[in-house]
Parts: C-alpha cells; sequence; structure tokens
C-alpha cells in the first residue's frame, strides 16, 4: 500500500480548551498503543483531512511528532465529526510495534460477475463483508478481492474457508461463513446496510494492556 506521512506537534492544551486549537486550524488528537503512553498532538485541520482522504483503516501511517522525531507507525483507530458538516473534531491514533502480530477485519471486495447472474437466472447474495485477520503490521492489506465469476451454477458459494491468503496470515472468522452466494430471483435477500464503523485493530498479547484515551 502506499505510504502515508503526516506531521503533528505536541499538545498541551487539553480538555475544553482545545476549541481554540479548532479555530486556529488546528485538531486534537491522541496517540496510544500496546507499549505507548498516551500522547496529546495536534495536526494542521488541512493535512488532516487531506490525508483522511486517502487512507483506510488498515493504512499504516509514519506519524512524525515535533521535528527531527523518529516516525511513529500508527494506525487510525477513530475519527470525532462534527455532526452537520462532518468535519473532523478529534482523532485517534494506534501506534503499531512493527515486529508484532496484531489482529485486524479486513475489507471483503467483491470482483467480477457470476455467469448466472449475468444471464438473469438468479441473484448475487453478499454475505459477510470483512474478514478477521491476523498478521504483522507491515503485511497489512487495504481489501481482500473475492472473484464472484467463479459462482457458475445456483445455490453455490464461496465462504470464509475457501480464501487463500497465503503463510503470512491467520484468518480468524469463521470458516463457514459466507462471502458470496447466487440465489434464485424469488429468495431475493434485502437488508438494511449497517453504519460503517472505523477498523479496530487489536495487539496480540497474553495480557490485554489497558489503553489510555482522551483529549
Amino acid at each position: 500500500m502506499e505510504e502515508i506521512t503526516l506531521n503533528a506537534q505536541p499538545r498541551t492544551v487539553t480538555g475544553k480548551q482545545v476549541r481554540h486549537l479548532r479555530r486556529d486550524g488546528l485538531i486534537p488528537a491522541v496517540v496510544y498503543g500496546h507499549r505507548t503512553e498516551p500522547l496529546a498532538v495536534q495536526i494542521s485541520e488541512r493535512e488532516l483531512r487531506h490525508m483522511l482522504l486517502r487512507v483506510g483503516g488498515n493504512q499504516l501511517i509514519r506519524l512524525l511528532v515535533g521535528d527531527g522525531a523518529t516516525p511513529r507507525m500508527v494506525l487510525l483507530r477513530e475519527v470525532q465529526r462534527e455532526p452537520v458538516k462532518r468535519l473532523p473534531l478529534h482523532v485517534d491514533f494506534f501506534e503499531v510495534v512493527m515486529t508484532e502480530r496484531i489482529r485486524t477485519e479486513i475489507p471483503v471486495v467483491l470482483v467480477g460477475t457470476s455467469p448466472v447472474v449475468k444471464r438473469g437466472d438468479g441473484l448475487l447474495y453478499r454475505g459477510v463483508e470483512s474478514v478477521g485477520v491476523e498478521c504483522l503490521p507491515a503485511d497489512l492489506i487495504s481489501h481482500i478481492e473475492v472473484d464472484a465469476s467463479t459462482l457458475a451454477e445456483m445455490d453455490q458459494e464461496i465462504t470464509v474457508g475457501s480464501l487463500q491468503l497465503g503463510d503470512k496470515y491467520q484468518i480468524l472468522s469463521d470458516p463457514s461463513e459466507v462471502l458470496a452466494r447466487v440465489i434464485p430471483v424469488q429468495e431475493e435477500v434485502i437488508e438494511e446496510a449497517a453504519p460503517q464503523a472505523e477498523t479496530e485493530v487489536e495487539v496480540v498479547s497474553r495480557e490485554k494492556p489497558e489503553e489510555g484515551r482522551g483529549e
């Protein structure tokens, strides 16, 4: 994936006073992680908005805090937004250790068209939209492609267990979960799309660390 670099500065303003930062075009943020003490930072709103247009939940970000600082490798954890204009109000970053495996959800993207669907004899049912995996941060991928054109018969399906991601990834989701299936037209399933949430990651550890958060 494309490497993203984001500049930040240490932040001393906290609590209700952060509103003054926003008036000056700065967005408060916090960096925390399995081996990281919570660090309050501030980021240019313009630079942050540009970054948010380019990254997803599994995109590694080189966060530079202050001049000459050693880059921190982080993942975007949560973005709090203003409810009307959807402008960013606060951002949480999760710092990873590049040699430590993490657990996260990888979105599933369907590509291709089933011949059955193309003929109009069936419909494509979309199952789970993400798959839980465990891997090193450097091996994170933005999505998993699933080829729907392999579904050549009615009621044929693609499950999590059929995914071949390679030795770098341990799939955590139930192998029987359906990713895509061809169903008869009369059995069309209509589901309301669930709200999209920020991708969360979990560090693989025997002891669950306490994660400090806040402004």
